[in-house]
């Protein structure tokens, strides 16, 4: 096991002894500067070895890793280091400039230990404890360090995406992790024969629990950056061997519009989607393109990683839901008054068990709102703002976020009821529906679409619309896009769309 290859990256091939050395010799270092149990170590990196190196060193020293994605702006980051009153920096060393560390030493004079990684001199500010990362691997020993934090303590901090006002981090006990990795692995099976490929920032938890499970299993982590170049990846996972396939709709939109013969993808094993839903024809797609491979539709947030799976014998049969409980925990339906609603009917989310998270650091109003009172005193429910419907076998089909219902005409009109009718018409490969102001509907309907059929008008699917949907929700405006915009953990952006 110690010389099994777990992590394959840029171009470098490492086996668990070589990680855990790495990350030992990173927990030496956190110790040796004053970091220790409970304190704050934000890494701004790309997906890279040293990423992998600093979260595991950050367990080992007991303390907190918090990972903020790579093309973060300065602001944000320093918003992000004085929210967790970070101890330790780890960053690329382009990210490092004269500048930023000015306004670092300024917002917290109190960091004690400033690491640059990758190519590029070591950050250098008189009022820093600056170093690098190779300096560390060079300077402390791999020996590891006691063992202080219990399941109880925080293990992370996940920074939400901040669509609504400033990123809040999400607080994760080493409980909630392995509790909700080891339920999400009981369901796929995983084995230490799985080959993973990452290709989503280890700063969205999507692709942070890819690393965790894949280690916890036993497995090899196949590490990319993105989904842009999509013949590599495909290649990559048939080099590789890859036998699972995390993916979000963005990346399956594109899957969907290639050849994929070409490529031998027959070492697939399973395919997952999460961060957003499918639409049902994708699913169908992907099944008939990939049909060796058992598919999963999930449902999850940060604030609880995982809730619901759809198991992959279901798949076909019910392509637009996205399952039911993890293992372990337990899923509802709730209205506004809080009385419980029963197959067909539509209201919010409410999700109990060990994989609802602590809370939002420094926001006790906002975790107030969100995570309330459950039936077993001491214990808290996770209100997800997200609308579902269940069918009468108990199987969820996610509606649309409370905060995407549009009004129009003094009507409700949900998003995805729009774009699932968009997607029927031939030749559309991505939708996006969202609400504009209009002085006389108070918001119109508008469609962005991404298409490889160029000859295809807003009036035919306008027209497409009003044949299948009732007045109201028929789009006023369509847009044709190349892209959708994206959010970094591969969302569709719709606060970008206008």
């Amino acid at each position: 096991m110690p010389f099994k290859t777990a992590l394959v990256c840029d171009g470098v091939r490492l086996g668990y002894a070589d990680i855990n050395a790495s990350a030992n010799r990173i927990a030496n270092a956190l110790l040796s500067a004053g970091v220790g149990r409970g304190g704050r170590v934000v890494t701004l990196l790309p997906n890279c070895a040293e990423a992998v190196a600093c979260i595991y060193g950050t367990l080992k020293a007991g303390a907190v890793f918090v990972t903020v994605n790579r093309t973060t702006k300065p602001a944000k980051l320093l918003h992000i280091l004085k929210d967790c009153g970070a101890s330790a920096l780890v960053a690329s060393a382009a990210a490092l400039t004269p500048e930023f560390l000015l306004q670092l030493a300024a917002a917290l004079p109190s960091l004690k230990l400033v690491a640059s990684a990758g190519t590029g001199a070591p950050p250098c500010n008189p009022s820093l404890p600056c170093t690098s990362f190779e300096e560390i691997q060079d300077s402390f020993p791999d020996s590891t360090p006691p063992q202080r934090a219990i399941d109880l303590d925080l293990a992370c901090l996940v920074y939400t995406s901040g669509s609504t006002g400033d990123p809040k981090g999400v607080m994760s006990t080493h409980d909630n992790v392995l509790f909700v990795a080891n339920s999400i692995m009981s369901v796929f099976e995983a084995a230490a024969s799985d080959v993973v490929i990452g290709l989503l920032p280890l700063s969205f938890d999507y692709g942070l629990y890819q690393l965790i499970m894949t280690f916890q299993s036993g497995g090899t982590l196949v590490l990319e950056n993105s989904f842009a170049y999509p013949a590599m990846i495909l290649n990559r996972i048939e080099q590789e061997r890859v036998t699972a396939l995390p993916g979000v709709p963005t990346i399956f939109a594109m899957l969907l519009g290639m050849d994929l013969s070409p490529f031998d993808l027959s070492s697939l094993r399973y395919i997952t989607n999460t961060a957003g839903a499918l639409p049902p024809h994708h699913v169908t797609a992907i099944r008939e393109r990939i049909p060796h491979a058992r598919f999963f539709s999930m449902y999850g947030v940060t604030e609880t990683k995982r809730t619901l799976i759809l198991p992959s014998e279901q798949a076909d049969i019910r392509p637009g839901s996205v399952g039911v409980a993890i293992p372990g925990t337990e899923v509802w339906i709730e209205d506004p008054s809080g009385r419980r609603l029963g197959p067909g009917e539509t209201g919010e989310l409410v999700a109990r068990g060990r994989h609802v998270m602590r809370g939002y650091w420094n926001s006790p109003e906002l975790t107030a709102a969100r995570f309330r009172p459950g039936p077993v005193p001491g214990e808290r429910l996770f209100y997800s703002g997200d609308l579902f419907r269940m069918d009468q076998e108990g199987f969820f089909y996610f509606v649309t976020r409370t905060d995407d219902v549009i009004k129009s005409r003094g009507e409700k009109v949900v998003p995805s009821e729009v774009e699932t009718v968009l997607y029927d018409l031939a030749g559309i490969d991505e939708v996006a529906v969202v609400g504009v102001p209009d002085p006389i509907l108070g918001q119109a309907i508008k469609a962005f679409l991404v298409t490889s059929d160029s000859s295809i008008t807003a009036t035919q699917v306008i027209a497409h619309c009003r044949a299948r949907l009732e007045d109201f929700m028929v789009p006023q405006h369509v847009e044709f896009m190349a892209a959708l915009p994206q959010t970094a953990s591969g969302k569709i952006s719709r606060r970008d769309l206008n």
